[in-house]
Formats: C-alpha cells, sequence, structure tokens
C-alpha cells in the first residue's frame, strides 16, 4: 500500500464507477458526515456512478437507494441490488436468486440461523436482521474464538460467510460483492469488468472487501483497514490518512482531480 496522497494526478483519469464500502468507509463509528453526503454529490454532478456494495440489510440499502446521491446499491454482501425508480419515487429490486428461488432460500436461512443460536453459547442476532432478505447477521463477539465458532457452524450448514468490523454473516449462494458486481454492471451499465477492470475505483475498509481489492486496478483502503490485513490476501493499492468517511473524502477528491487534469 501506498498513501493516496502520493498517487500521481492522472492516476485515476480512467474511473467511471466509485464502488465502495459502506459501514466504516462511507461512515465513521456508525454515522454518516455531511462532508461525506456532500462528497457524494460532487461525484455524481461530474457524473461518476457511485454504487455502495455492502453487507448491510436490504431495508437500509432500500433507503440508501431511494433518497443518497448514489446510482443503486449492492446490499447484504452480494445478494441484492436496489436502484431508484425512474420517476424518482419507489425502488427498483434485484436479486441474486431469482423469484422462484428466493422463499426457499430464506426458509433455509431462518432454519440455519436456529442450528447456529442453538449450537453457540454467546450468539446473537446482529440488531438489524429483521431487515435482512438474503442473509443471516450474527453480532460480532468481543471473543474471537466465538467469532470463529459462528463462521465454522455456518459453513458446517452449508453457507457461505465472512466477517467485518460489525457483523459475522452468512448467505446462500455462489457469490459475494465482486460477483454480484460483475453481474449488475454487465446488465445494467453493459460494462465488463473483465476488459475494463481501470474504469473502476473501489473503496472499502474490512475482511469482506478482500475480492474487490484483490481484482480491481483502483483500489483504497480507508486507514483503518490496516486492523484486518492479515485477512486480506490481497493490500488495497493506496491508503488513506482519514478513516471511514474522511478517507472516503480523500478518494473522491484524488478522482475528482484526475478529471480536472
Amino acid at each position: 500500500m501506498q498513501p493516496l496522497s502520493t498517487a500521481p494526478a492522472n492516476a485515476f483519469r480512467s474511473v467511471r464507477f466509485i464502488l465502495t464500502d459502506m459501514d466504516e468507509t462511507l461512515t465513521y463509528q456508525g454515522r454518516l458526515a455531511a462532508a461525506t453526503y456532500a462528497a457524494l454529490e460532487r461525484l455524481q454532478a461530474i457524473g461518476i456512478k457511485v454504487i455502495p456494495v455492502t453487507a448491510a440489510p436490504a431495508g437500509w440499502c432500500d433507503q440508501m437507494a431511494r433518497m443518497w446521491p448514489v446510482d443503486g446499491v449492492i446490499g447484504e454482501n452480494g445478494g441484492l441490488f436496489f436502484q431508484r425508480a425512474p420517476h424518482g419515487h419507489g425502488v427498483v429490486r434485484r436479486f441474486w436468486h431469482t423469484p422462484e428461488e428466493l422463499p426457499g432460500i430464506r426458509s433455509r436461512l431462518d432454519d440455519i440461523a436456529k442450528e447456529v443460536l442453538n449450537a453457540i453459547p454467546g450468539a446473537t442476532f446482529a440488531d438489524d436482521q429483521p431487515f435482512r432478505l438474503t442473509s443471516i447477521a450474527f453480532a460480532q463477539p468481543e471473543d474471537n474464538a466465538i467469532a470463529l465458532g459462528l463462521a465454522e457452524r455456518l459453513r458446517a450448514s452449508g453457507a457461505n460467510t465472512t466477517f467485518n468490523n460489525i457483523w459475522v454473516l452468512g448467505w446462500l449462494g455462489n457469490y459475494d460483492k465482486l460477483a454480484m458486481t460483475r453481474r449488475i454492471l454487465a446488465e445494467i451499465y453493459d460494462v465488463d469488468i473483465d476488459s475494463r477492470p481501470d474504469i473502476v475505483l473501489y473503496t472499502g475498509d474490512s475482511t469482506n472487501d478482500a475480492p474487490m481489492f484483490n481484482f480491481f486496478q483502483h483500489t483504497v483502503g480507508v486507514s483503518t483497514v490496516r486492523q484486518y490485513l492479515h485477512e486480506i490476501p490481497t493490500p488495497p493499492r493506496w491508503i488513506t490518512q482519514g478513516p471511514g468517511g474522511a478517507g472516503f473524502i480523500e478518494a473522491a477528491e484524488a478522482v475528482i482531480a484526475a478529471y480536472q487534469c
């Protein structure tokens, strides 16, 4: 990793999309600062498409897609994509799974959740679990042994799993943040990221950002990513000085400056 402040002025001239984690990347200590929101608006004003790619629940993603200056939201670690309806009210919802598959997926996730809670003393649902449609989220335990036990039990039940700074997440399906990004950019924006990885900049801070850091050419970790580098095989190319939203603003300003070169 290199300090983002040392990047050449034109380093991000090819960027047309900023994909970004949300929790502790756009936010900091759970809050979205006005300056970060303003950075999203500035990016939208110059034609950069911003898409949060997050483990956050469907309920949060619905609100972001409706009201934030973003072009859509990939949520629940790739399980869904919500986008503001063309007329400006309402949300168009797309899921990784087909409509026919979703009821069975939700039923199986409910069963897995019960199995995990019964098997792992100290495990508790994340407080946003009622707002999820394609995943199970457990509160990140202070005891690392419980967190590892949660992940092991999820895998034993047939679920995929990952961590971030808030959740231990489980889901069913052969996808992650990168897989859903590949699908959405191809289907909605007619962009093949395998042939044009340079038009995307990704910002993140945690373990579940690893597939994105590994794939994209332009990757930025906010400063707190250092806590998770031992769990990230390929670190981000650049690192910001500030944490959370302050770091995202640094990335946004670097892209805006490249447009002015």
